[in-house]
């Protein structure tokens, strides 16, 4: 069986290219259409400005920090032997829409939050509306800047190089680079701003105070209004921004390393990703609903994404025929089969089943009416110690049917197409990042949509629309972040293989005698591999306890701010004097830039130990390549397992502690409660800060590998 010539690589670009443009001025529209919105009363709009400012003033600092970090990067990339200006430059264009991806949704979504709450007084569908078309335009960003920057640095680099698709994409490696140290620094830093406002807020206020969740006599509710918004909106849309373009490169690296020979091979992942981008945008008009209730917002936001995942499998059924209509022969794939079509459609279908399977099991592990939540609410009743180890056990047993349904997935997809099928799978999969950011940013916009209500003390009946939509928000942000994990595991994976093909295309091309043991074969009784195992197994678990023990040193230094000025200035609790909101954020805003830099270097610093160590002989012949395969096998498994654990976990304790509010077990006030805001205060640095930023590390664990495998090769 022979190939049939595929799409010709102009097309599949100027499809890359239009996707992109058209995510971006659909966008547009929906920022135009938010904005018309009426923003509500001035006391509302006192408040938003607040949030907006403090917002604003966080990631203009923080991206100033991580400019410096980035123009060193870049001067090293561009002046270091064999990586050059063409991979500093895409490291430069990665890293400035990476930013500008997280920093356009967050400018929107802290305008779409009042307005919310305005709409939320003509009652549910009307504030659902305004909540996810705000998060849409989040989603479309993200998709449609990763699709322009990867299709149209390409089609740049091409014409460069003359056609050369090695070197032009050796080039974007640095373009995925860039977005993935981005996404470390804003994963980092906005987890731990929005879990230190958190923790200072609901220690003292609600445990210390009793007072309510968003009461505008807690000096720390501005703080954590904004984290929200740095940590949910802007950070995961760096984090699944980088995930999106990493997979695309790696898997159109992939696809010229396994498939060269194969026209259409290397760009059909841009394709699928425009095709995508269709879909999603046609399935945002199937999010509406007209009637109130918990299981219906839900419903609302899932035909949003079942619609879109429909759309996209029959573009892909079209898109997989006219590319591979002849078919992939056996020896081109080095399989013992030849591939027809519709296996590669069938791997693309795998990916979009990945994806609704990992949603439906964080869904259950978090959901308040599911068993798992209400194990740890019912444990809370007999006290702290209890929540606590249900919260444990619960997040452990979480980590399972993913894992199996990711596993699944990779050998389903191999046995399928080689290699170059997990890829289509994993690229199938994150092509639906524009509707799930959507969904998620729809979270932080209704939080404080519901924070606004409450300290503007608009009517009850505005509060009966906006909690609800809270609640379901808590949801779907959990949800979102086990997708993202379980995309990022996937598209580690990719990136291994792809280190792996690299190295052994290096090792076959070295002129010297150390490649006579061929690296890329790995022994698990091999002593390098084995320690770089280890190694590679224990940064997950590093990476986490400087993220966890960040949030806690800020997260403290807010309990005493709180305490301060309950303190010092009298009648705050009377309501006749008003607290230093600005204060609490200045204080959160320094600690975060400040812890976020040890953690956020561990997954560049390792890669170029390894490399030093073998370039000065230290690791003899090839070892040091042997030992970093073992750093990024180990890093992959650990650091998949203790991701979903914490971010489920996380989630369950926050579920349980507001199906508790919700006046189950006691309500408010009891010892149930009490217990529950503890389980939660410790599940809070877990999902919100180290188990998602365990996404990017892995990733760029990976990138920073791949870009230095040749100086791994003697």
């Amino acid at each position: 069986m022979t190939a049939a010539p595929g799409i010709a690589t102009q097309y599949a670009i100027y499809a890359g290219l239009g996707a992109g443009v058209l995510a971006i001025l659909y966008g547009i529209y929906l920022i135009a259409w938010i904005l018309r919105r009426p923003a509500g009363n001035e006391r509302m709009q006192e408040i938003a400005r607040a949030i907006q400012e403090g917002a604003m003033a966080f990631l203009v600092r923080q991206y100033t920090t991580i400019g410096i970090v980035a123009i060193i990067l870049a001067i090293l990339i561009g002046i270091a032997p064999v990586l050059g200006w063409q991979a500093a430059v895409g490291f430069l264009i990665g890293a400035v829409l990476s930013g500008s991806a997280g920093f356009i949704g967050m400018v929107v979504s802290v305008r779409a939050n009042v307005r919310t709450a305005e709409a939320a007084r003509s009652g549910l569908a009307p504030a659902l509306s305004v909540a996810f078309r705000g998060g849409a335009i989040t989603g479309l960003l993200v998709v449609g800047l990763g699709l322009l920057a990867v299709s149209g640095y390409y089609w740049i680099l091409l014409s460069i190089n003359g056609g050369d698709q090695a070197k032009s994409l050796a080039a974007m490696i640095g373009l995925a680079f860039g977005c993935s140290l981005i996404s470390v620094f804003a994963r980092l830093g906005g987890g731990i701003y929005t879990k230190a406002a958190d923790v200072g807020a609901d220690l003292v206020g609600k445990v210390e105070a009793g007072i309510p969740e968003d009461d505008p006599r807690n000096p720390a509710v501005i703080a954590d209004n904004v984290g929200d918004n740095v940590g949910d909106c802007a950070g995961m849309a760096a984090d699944l921004f980088e995930t999106y373009v990493v997979t695309t490169v790696a898997a159109m690296l992939l696809g010229h390393l396994v498939l060269g020979s194969v026209p259409g091979a290397v760009t059909f992942p841009i394709v699928l990703g425009a095709a995508s981008i269709v879909a999603s945008i046609i399935g945002t008009f199937f999010v509406r609903m007209s009637a109130s209730g918990r299981g219906k917002i839900m419903n609302a936001l899932y035909r949003g994404l079942v619609s879109s995942a429909i759309i996209s499998a029959i573009l892909f059924f079209f898109i997989t025929r006219a590319e591979f209509s002849g078919g992939i022969a056996a020896a081109t794939i080095g399989l013992s089969h030849d591939v027809p079509a519709w296996a590669i459609f069938v791997c693309a279908l795998i990916g979009l089943a990945i994806t609704g399977l990992i949603t439906y099991i964080t869904e259950y592990y978090t959901g308040t009416q599911f068993s798992p939540v209400r194990r740890i609410a019912n444990a809370s009743v007999t006290g702290h110690a209890t929540n606590i180890i249900s919260g444990l056990a619960v997040s452990m047993q979480a980590t399972a049917l993913p894992a199996i349904v990711i596993v699944a997935g990779i050998l389903i997809s191999f046995a399928l197409a080689g290699l170059y099928g997990v890829a289509i799978a994993v690229m199938a999969m994150l092509s639906m990042a524009g509707i799930i950011v959507a969904i998620d940013s729809f979270g932080p916009i209704t939080d404080n949509a519901g924070g606004i209500a409450e300290m503007a003390d608009l009517p009850a009946d505005v509060r009966g629309v906006t909690d609800p939509l809270d609640a379901v928000g808590n949801t779907t942000k959990a949800v979102t972040k086990g997708y993202a994990i379980g995309s990022a595991a996937l598209a580690a994976v990719v990136l291994f293989a792809s280190f792996l093909r690299e190295l052994s295309d290096k090792c076959h091309a070295a002129p010297r005698a150390a490649c006579a043991t061929h690296p890329a074969v790995f022994g698990i009784g091999d002593p390098y591999v084995l320690t770089g195992l280890l190694i590679g197994g224990l940064l997950p678990y590093l990476f986490s306890s400087l993220s966890m023990e960040a949030v806690g040193r800020a997260g403290g230094a807010v309990v005493e701010e709180v305490r301060r000025q309950f303190r010092e200035i009298p009648g705050i609790m009377q309501g006749t004097a008003r607290p230093n909101y600005a204060t609490t954020v200045d204080i959160v805003t320094r600690a975060a830039l400040k812890e976020m830099v040890l953690p956020a270097l561990i997954p560049v610093g390792v890669p170029i130990l390894v490399v030093l160590l073998s370039f000065f002989n230290i690791l003899p012949g090839n070892a040091g390549a042997q030992m970093m395969g073992g750093i990024l096998v180990g890093s992959i498994v650990t650091g998949l397992f203790v991701a979903i654990s914490f971010t489920s976990g996380g989630g369950a304790w926050d579920n349980a502690k507001k199906y508790i509010e919700d006046g189950n077990l006691g309500g408010k006030g009891s010892v149930a409660h009490a217990a529950a805001v503890t389980g939660d205060t410790v599940g809070d640095p877990y999902k919100d800060t180290a188990g998602p930023a365990i996404n990017p590390m892995i990733k760029v664990l990976n990138i920073v590998a791949l870009l230095l495998v040749a100086f791994l090769v003697h």
